[in-house]
């Protein structure tokens, strides 16, 4: 609002006329002359004379026109300078991903990012979800995606943007590999490598048991392990079962060196989503790239693609 009187004064200035500077800034004469009556009140004095021949300038009014001059050309310049950042950052997304997002689906997705738009550029940061969490909310990250339970802080906006199923994993020379299911009752029976204390995906196939009827300390846990590839490298070797994400072992259970089997009458399922600041505006790629999370069918094809593929064909406009 300020910033509108200081135009319309600088206009009436360097015109000297009312009607003048209402045409150029398509504004009616009533408009103009109340903003500078709104001024001159504000101040407690009159900027301009008025006569039949038009308005000039009092002493007053040109000590204020100097003043009005000087800010309105830093309101500009700082307006070209934000544009100007705006400008080199629109085609950087910056992301951060927890770690089976960031290992299993976004090499994918941003592979087929970088073929249908080579301009643009991500960063991403992998970490667990509070650190991810909190990045998003001191804007040091623009989206978030992550596994497991929603923040609940009032200024993110989440999502769901995948269900991602925690699933027996067993080699294929096992016996419990013959089959495609398995009873929560079998479980305890055997062997469990699982990921260590403070895991996400621990914590959620925990609770998910939990909900189940089977209390987690009933497994025979004998390995506690900080990562899913040192996981699955100890279950390959026939050391035991573990209760993993079926993206984490797509490529092994195609290969036959795995076997996923479902929790029989239940699966354990846990959402991935997206998180951002609800009042932050987002530019045309964070949008796009949200956008191609939501697109569920786009998002299965990327997943179950070579990413490098030259067959895959471009879907994003």
């Amino acid at each position: 609002m300020f910033e509108q009187q200081l135009i319309v004064f600088r206009e009436v200035a360097e015109t000297n006329n009312i009607t003048l500077a209402a045409k150029k800034l398509h504004m009616s004469q009533p408009s103009i002359s109340l903003q500078i009556q709104n001024l001159e009140e504000q101040y407690g004095i009159r900027f301009f004379d008025r006569s039949n021949k038009g308005v000039t300038l009092t002493q007053a009014g040109k000590i204020f026109n100097e003043k009005v001059r000087e800010m309105l050309n830093i309101l500009e310049e700082t307006q070209h300078q934000v544009s100007a950042i705006y400008e080199d950052k629109r085609g950087l997304i910056q992301l951060g991903a927890t770690l089976t997002i960031g290992e299993y689906i976004l090499p994918h997705i941003l592979g087929y990012l970088n073929r249908q738009r080579p301009d643009m550029d991500v960063k991403i940061k992998i970490a667990n979800t509070l650190s991810i969490d909190q990045n998003v909310l001191e804007q040091r990250l623009n989206i978030g995606l992550i596994e497991g339970p929603l923040p609940k802080h009032k200024k993110f906006y989440a999502e769901k943007f995948w269900e991602d199923e925690l699933v027996v994993v067993v080699p294929t020379s096992h016996p419990w590999a013959n089959h495609d299911r398995i009873s929560l009752e079998e479980l305890s029976k055997e062997r469990f490598v699982t990921r260590e204390v403070g895991s996400g995906t621990r914590k959620v196939m925990e609770m998910a048991l939990k909900e189940r009827g089977l209390d987690p300390s009933e497994l025979n846990i004998t390995m506690e392990l900080g990562s899913t590839e040192a996981i699955k490298q100890v279950v390959s070797a026939g050391l035991g079962f573990t209760i993993i994400s079926a993206l984490t072992v797509r490529r092994e259970c195609d290969q036959k060196i795995f076997k996923a089997l479902r929790i029989q009458d239940s699966p354990l399922y846990r959402p991935l989503s997206i998180i951002t600041l609800a009042q932050s505006p987002q530019t045309k790629e964070e949008e796009l790239f949200i956008n191609l999370l939501r697109d569920h069918q786009l998002l299965s094809e990327i997943l179950d693609q070579d990413y490098c593929s030259d067959s895959f064909e471009s879907k994003i406009s």
